[in-house]
């Protein structure tokens, strides 16, 4: 029981980090060409960085969107046909 607990709490942790992966990959991407480009020209605006991250994590997340949930129903399924496998208190 304690290895299958193990093992679905390492498949939620990967889940999660391969969901969140594309978003913040493209905002670490985003703010990296942002970061250059004000520093080529010496604009300092705090909007000029924030808002087309924001506008870029939000496009990935609309493209990935399908991916995303296609991954989440299978661990969902997953999780729901290990339940019966699993001991019970009583």
């Amino acid at each position: 029981m304690e290895g299958q607990l193990v093992a679905l709490a390492s498949d939620t942790f990967k889940i999660a980090l391969m969901i969140a992966a594309p978003m913040l990959l493209g905002g670490l991407l985003a703010g990296l060409l942002i970061s250059v480009f004000q520093a080529t020209t010496q604009i300092n605006e705090m909007t000029l960085s924030f808002v087309p991250k924001i506008l870029v994590v939000a496009t990935i997340m609309i493209l990935a969107m399908p991916w995303m949930m296609n991954v989440m129903i299978d661990f969902t399924i997953r999780t729901f046909q290990m339940i019966p496998e699993l001991p019970s208190n009583g």
